[in-house]
């Protein structure tokens, strides 16, 4: 007995409840009529785009998925078998659904059984577990049926092979975040191992808000073999067949990752939540200011390679501070990139603060005040520039930089989407140095080699280089990751060897920072605790460690 097994690894957005049904109905043919399909497998929550969020308390909302998957299921005919993910309302309680389509009609419909709650994750806040195992048979083989989190628990395999299952199917809404795909990897052969059944795991592609999803599903013959992961971060058709004698897949059709490497991932990950955050909220276009910097520079080749040259503008903001060389870099680039390059100085509005304020300033020396200021100036231009032309300002701060303060409020923080926000800077260095070796021969590179090598600074004094109030950001960024990713307190820290004299500082400066990561644009979540909805702390905090 051979099934042909087709995965619709493809973006669903959010709310978008009848326009998904409409692109599922048209993708049940083209499995059926192109692929020649006997199952085609859609993602978790397939009608309602994941995650839903507190759409979910919207009767109106419910009622609609409801509808569009009758209507999915009446088109689900010629012989095909589809599962289909929705948001199911049974008197009062919701719960997270996966249906079984065939001959016109809902055949069976399976609840998800375990509710993530850690993370990004909160569907305890809406969904009831399920309880029962599903398990249908197409073209003669007995298929079951699981979503996402139930994989990483034993039990709900053992019972849906218990039940008779020689292929689980699993569509999963699993966002990225990096190590992932190798602890994805070693669960499914664990499970595999356990049940002795062979397991087809699809994951949503695409980014909504802060999350991005990979895709990069993967098939598990029922010995334990793992198949190549698709390509991440792409809507594609994937296709295998299965033999149930064997336990085994035969891809058909599976365009397999050729680049797992951190800054492969991390980079692709971060352009795809840029274009789809453009694309679903309306952007055609996008601004940002270049100022000769490592950061903006990797923003400026990521929104090039989001959105296309012709849709980003980038825009010089010199002070009496910047340097010539940031100027030249920043053009240098712009030119190799083929972006629409502005210049509007600064200079004239800083005076004209400093004018204004002059009589409230008198007597007082100059500090961090004046050069917020110049940061602010730059933040209000943009946001006009934007305003005026259309479009989405881009901020271009990094981890490193929010986790410790390293930013101005209503300054260099202004904008709706943050490219970086996610990436430490050694890892934006790291990125850079990627993206530049995947230039075409012959071309230049898309970042200038000066720009890379020359040592960070925000030009907002003379001589100034983010040394000057940071650790190195090698020690910086390994204190930073053992903190916020491990969450590792300063005793932990101090045990590990990293000095004292870093260590208190640091973790004075991310306490007290809190309450501008809360202000912070969105942007994409590439780590396993990125700031925002995954992690959350109290902003009035007396906790010291």
């Amino acid at each position: 007995m051979t099934l042909r097994l087709a995965l619709a690894q493809f973006d669903l957005p959010v709310g978008a409840v009848a326009a998904n049904a409409g692109r599922v109905i048209a993708r049940i043919a083209e499995a059926r009529d192109t692929h020649g399909a006997d199952l085609v497998l859609f993602p978790e929550l397939t009608l309602s785009g994941y995650p839903p969020e507190d759409l979910l308390e919207r009767p109106g909302f419910l009622a609609e998925c409801a509808a569009q998957i009758e209507r999915v299921a009446r088109s689900c005919t010629g012989g095909i078998v589809a599962v289909v993910g929705w948001p199911e309302a049974v008197g009062g309680v919701v719960f997270n659904a996966a249906s079984v389509l065939r001959d016109g009609r809902v055949e069976a419909t399976y609840r998800k059984r375990r509710l993530p709650n850690y993370a990004v994750f909160d569907e305890r806040r809406h969904f009831a577990p399920g309880h029962a195992d599903v398990v249908v048979e197409v073209a003669g083989v007995p298929v079951g049926v699981l979503v996402c989190e139930d994989l990483w628990h034993p039990e709900p395999i053992a019972t849906t092979v218990a039940a008779g299952a020689r292929l689980v199917v699993v569509p999963n809404a699993s966002p990225f975040e990096r190590g992932k795909p190798a602890e994805r990897d070693a669960l499914l052969a664990a499970r595999t191992a356990e049940a002795r059944s062979a397991i087809a795991y699809l994951n949503l592609v695409g980014g909504q808000d802060e999350l991005v999803f990979d895709g990069a599903s993967v098939l598990v013959d029922a010995d334990g073999r793992l198949h190549p992961a698709a390509r991440a971060f792409e809507d594609q058709w994937l296709v295998a067949d299965f033999d149930a004698a064997s336990g085994r897949f035969a891809p058909v059709h599976w365009p397999a990752e050729d680049d797992a490497s951190r800054e492969s991932l991390a980079y692709r990950g971060a352009v795809r939540g840029l274009r789809d955050y453009c694309g679903k909220n309306g952007f055609g276009s996008v601004w940002l200011g270049l100022s000769g910097g490592i950061d903006s520079a990797l923003v400026l080749v990521m929104a090039v390679d989001a959105l296309g040259a012709a849709n980003v503008t980038a825009v010089r903001l010199p002070s009496r501070y910047t340097s010539a060389l940031s100027n030249e870099l920043a053009a240098e680039q712009a030119a190799v990139l083929g972006v629409r390059l502005e210049t509007v100085a600064i200079e004239a509005p800083f005076e004209g603060f400093l004018e204004a304020l002059g009589p409230l300033f008198a007597g007082l020396p100059p500090d961090v005040t004046e050069e917020n200021l110049q940061s602010r100036c730059r933040g209000a231009l943009m946001m006009a520039l934007a305003n005026k032309h259309g479009g989405l300002l881009l901020t271009t701060g990094n981890k490193s930089e929010y986790a410790v303060g390293y930013a101005t409020i209503y300054g260099d923080m202004c904008g709706g989407y943050a490219p970086l926000k996610d990436l430490y800077k050694t890892e934006v260095f790291a990125l850079a140095r990627w993206r530049n070796a995947r230039q075409p021969a012959g071309a230049p590179p898309a970042i200038p080699e000066a720009v890379i090598t020359r040592p960070p600074s925000a030009e907002l004094r003379e001589n100034q280089t983010d040394q000057d109030s940071l650790p190195p950001y090698v020690l910086l960024d390994a204190i930073l990751e053992a903190h916020i990713e491990g969450r590792e307190g300063r005793d932990a820290l101090l045990a590990r060897g990293f000095p004292e004299a870093a260590v208190d500082p640091v973790l004075r400066l991310v306490r007290t920072s809190e309450w501008k990561r809360r202000q912070a644009a969105p942007g994409p979540k590439l780590s396993r605790r990125a700031f925002g909805r995954e992690r959350r702390y109290p902003i009035t905090n007396g906790w010291r460690n």
